[in-house]
């Protein structure tokens, strides 16, 4: 297979910059088709890209045929009723998070590719691909500087639009963080509690944040996350790693730093897009690459639904300022590692 012909369904902020990416970033695939009810999303997206089709719906694609691979990038609950029909069609997928918004959903997706015989859906958790996260990883798991004791993690953003609520707080935000730290732990979340720091008056009317997250894992690993949208100057992610013997930290910005009139600067992040523009830029290319190889290369669907599990938790803790426990259903030997 010389081009990996993709399918992306969805054409509003990720599958536009998804479409952007695979046409002038990406080597070994092509657009194909867009598949976006929006007429206007869909031609703007045609621009991007030459001579893909553009279809309303899943199934008029599916009738059609013309690709190889689909990239789903529409918003979460949205995702089963296109994941299944594709899954059936024997497509391979690579799914913005979160795999489906809760559990139950996402365990009918684990079963529907458990029916397919073989592992057809990667989960865009683009953090485990930037370089930060994955050196981090490494060291935690060579014992460098002694066992890790703990991490602190914030997630800023500059502003949310009023439509951003309460629940996306950790359906939308922390959800990140809930499978970086069992990526960089290799230990499921334990359990989610919630506490409030003093409300932002700049944040949107009915949004009750800045919050902090504790995430416990099954090893006993406490992680503290600051999950602030409302911060004004910038979009940061940093995590800071405690060790027994040591502390390392991923996340500052780089580049230019001024001195300047008695005063030092250094330019922020103003996007998730810029941050992790090669984490995203290094998940689509791997993809590609894996998926002509019939295998995928990074979060599988299992760990769609371990997230899914977590942030059912992480919701509960939100509204009652409680510990909450994480119930997660028995793993398949399908997605057993060797």
């Amino acid at each position: 297979m010389s081009e990996l012909r993709v399918a992306v369904v969805g054409a509003g902020l990720m599958g536009a910059d998804h479409i952007t990416r695979i046409s002038q970033r990406i080597v070994g695939a092509t657009v194909t088709a867009v598949v976006e009810p929006d007429e206007s999303r869909a031609q703007a997206a045609l621009l991007e890209t030459s001579g893909a089709r553009t279809f309303s719906g899943i199934d008029d694609a599916l009738k059609w045929g013309g690709f190889d691979a689909v990239l789903i990038a529409t918003p979460g609950p949205f995702h089963e009723p296109v994941i299944v029909p594709v899954l059936q069609h024997g497509f391979p997928v690579l799914c913005e998070k979160p795999l489906t918004p809760d559990p139950e959903s996402s365990l009918r997706v684990v079963k529907e590719e458990v029916r397919q015989g073989r592992q057809l859906i990667q989960v865009g958790f683009m953090r485990r691909f930037d370089e930060g996260y994955q050196s981090l990883r490494s060291m935690i798991a060579q014992g460098e500087m002694g066992s890790l004791l703990g991490l602190h993690c914030v997630h800023r953003n500059p502003a949310v639009p009023d439509s951003y609520h309460n629940d996306m707080l950790i359906f939308d935000s922390v959800v990140h963080e809930i499978d970086a730290v069992r990526f960089l732990t290799d230990s499921p979340i334990r359990s989610i509690e919630v506490k409030h720091l003093k409300r932002n008056s700049l944040s949107p009317d009915g949004l009750d944040e800045p919050i902090l997250v504790l995430l416990r894992t099954e090893d006993g690993v406490l992680s503290t996350v600051e999950m602030n949208v409302s911060v004004q100057f910038g979009y940061q992610v940093r995590t800071e790693a405690v060790f027994e013997q040591g502390l390392a930290e991923i996340g500052r910005a780089s580049g230019l730093t001024k001195h300047h009139a008695g005063a030092m600067a250094t330019a922020d992040h103003m996007s998730f897009k810029t941050r992790f523009a090669d984490a995203y830029d290094a998940q689509i290319q791997r993809w590609v690459n894996a998926t002509k190889q019939g295998r995928i290369d990074g979060p599988s669907a299992w760990d769609g639904y371990l997230a899914a599990a977590a942030v059912e938790a992480g919701l509960e803790a939100l509204k009652t300022g409680k510990e909450v426990m994480v119930s997660y259903a028995p793993r398949p030997d399908f997605y057993d590692v060797a």
